[in-house]
């Protein structure tokens, strides 16, 4: 178009066409809108928005050209410039601030702003993690997981899961241990009551005293260690309707015999043992004359004389309880009741001596000895019940005072002798000289016949504190030693418990 005049013209385009071509060059370079020569020698465009565009392409060929990024300053026009090459794509974008406005690439796009470009497909977040892709394209990469409190979470985990198994495991044990019995019936899990055919070995000896039947037998069977269990027995005569006559006397079994196998044993003459007589631990005189006289054919009357004067046999005591040693003996059919005797005290001297008893103890310790045997139901326990009564002796117990408070010396006393643990409020206050409960000290004398582990407790007393102590199962014997009274009542009302869940149990 033909150029006109009007209020818009630059007022500084006459002057510009007056300056020499090198300063017109130079000042174009600062000039929005002034002519600038192409660098081909192309005609110079002569609008402002002309000289700009032109001004944007030749400013983009430099930087193609030269590889320069943006932070670069754009150099002086180049007097003789060559064609822009073509564009290469870029793998990683120049740098900006985040106030910059968008720069050219290398490729002659213009990059856009970071809140207009579109997100990373998930794929390539999957590359990202899988080390196939690179965080440029994705902005930061991201921390690392803190491995310390990884592994403090990892204990927390375990010591969780370890407290609900140990609480669970804990519970178990304590539904086993009190309810045993009743979920073995339930799930079918019972253990066999009789051993099986065939396993009898070794040899047992059974006493039978007059009138016993079939439970008080039973309970004998299994104590010998004939039968598996106390009632398996009687169970058995129950069951087959059977009602047998026993006679008195000792009889030679098998250990691990079944109930049936038993009573065959017990019913044939065989096995009964003539002239022999087998007196258990813990009998009183009284309760082993009878069984004297069973064995050996010899009146009950002849023993009972035989007894009446100890200085006959060496003791210097007003009774021989104690001295009549428990154990299996067997005679001639012409001993007398005497002579029996007189073997029965001999092998209690032989106890004494092998375990050290001097001679002029051996009344004493017969007396510890014999509540020892009374008292203690384990072999181990019985050093611990002669250390309890060392205890109660010892001049400075503050607990009783001297006193040694034993049930079996109580019921002795008092001639109370049911076949319980539990005592009658007369046997515990009746003041006679067994009844530790009202006098201090040791009874005026023995209260049983004690045997071989007895009479080496009482010398050998176990070393511990203990003042106390209650049998809280009495058919495993499971006794609690305690040192203080308070501690020795919650054994108590534990062997109450028990008793209340067992009331045929001896209690």
């Amino acid at each position: 178009m033909p150029e006109s005049s009007s209020p818009f013209d630059d007022p500084f385009a006459d002057l510009f066409d007056k300056l020499p071509d090198s300063r017109r060059r130079e000042t174009s370079r600062g000039t929005d809108g002034d002519q600038v020569p192409a660098p081909n020698g192309a005609p110079v465009p002569t609008s402002r928005r002309a000289a700009r565009e032109a001004a944007a392409r030749d400013a983009a060929a430099r930087d193609a050209g030269r590889g320069d990024g943006p932070d670069e300053a754009p150099s002086a026009v180049s007097e003789s410039p060559s064609p822009p090459p073509a564009a290469q794509p870029s793998s990683s974008p120049a740098p900006q601030s985040p106030n910059a406005t968008p720069q050219s690439t290398r490729s002659g796009r213009r990059r856009p702003p970071e809140d207009a470009r579109p997100a990373p497909p998930a794929e390539s977040l999957d590359a990202l993690f899988a080390g196939d892709g690179s965080t440029d394209r994705h902005g930061s990469t991201p921390p690392p997981r803190d491995k310390r409190r990884r592994r403090i979470g990892g204990w927390i985990a375990l010591g969780i899961v370890l407290v609900l198994v140990g609480g669970l495991a804990g519970a178990a044990y304590v539904v086993w241990s009190t309810y045993e019995e009743q979920i073995r019936e339930v799930m079918g899990w019972q253990e066999p009551a009789d051993y099986e055919p065939g396993m009898a070995t070794g040899e047992a000896l059974v006493t039978i005293s007059a009138g016993d039947t079939g439970g008080p037998i039973s309970q004998s069977l299994y104590d010998a260690g004939v039968t598996k269990t106390p009632d398996v027995f009687y169970d058995m005569l129950v069951d087959t309707g059977q009602n047998p006559t026993f006679y008195p006397g000792v009889y030679q079994l098998q250990e691990q015999m079944t109930s049936e196998a038993a009573l065959d044993a017990l019913l044939d003459p065989e096995n009964k043992l003539e002239n022999s007589a087998l007196l258990p631990e813990g009998l009183t005189v009284d309760q082993s004359l009878p069984l004297l006289a069973e064995g050996t054919g010899i009146p009950l009357e002849d023993f009972e004389a035989a007894v009446a004067d100890p200085a006959r046999y060496g003791v210097s005591a007003d009774s021989l309880e104690g001295w009549l040693f428990p154990a299996m003996y067997t005679f001639d059919p012409e001993t007398s009741a005497t002579e029996v005797i007189q073997t029965m005290v001999d092998r209690a001297i032989v106890s004494l001596d092998a375990a050290g008893v001097p001679e002029a103890d051996r009344e004493e310790i017969l007396t510890i000895a014999s509540i020892i045997q009374r008292e203690a139901r384990e072999e181990a326990d019985f050093y611990k019940v002669s250390r309890v009564i060392q205890n109660r002796l010892a001049p400075d117990n503050e607990e009783t005072f001297g006193r040694l408070e034993m049930d079996s010396t109580a019921q002795y006393g008092i001639g109370e002798d049911d076949g319980t643990v539990s005592s009658s409020e007369e046997a515990l206050t009746d003041d006679n000289p067994w009844n530790t409960y009202v006098h201090p000290g040791l009874p005026i004398g023995p209260i049983a016949n004690p045997g071989d582990v007895a009479i080496d407790a009482a010398m050998n007393p176990a070393d511990g504190p203990w003042m106390y102590f209650v049998t809280v199962n009495l058919d495993t014997g499971e006794t609690i030693f305690t040192n203080t009274y308070s501690e020795h009542l919650v054994a108590v009302e534990q062997w109450r418990d028990w008793c209340s869940e067992n009331p045929d149990s001896g209690c």
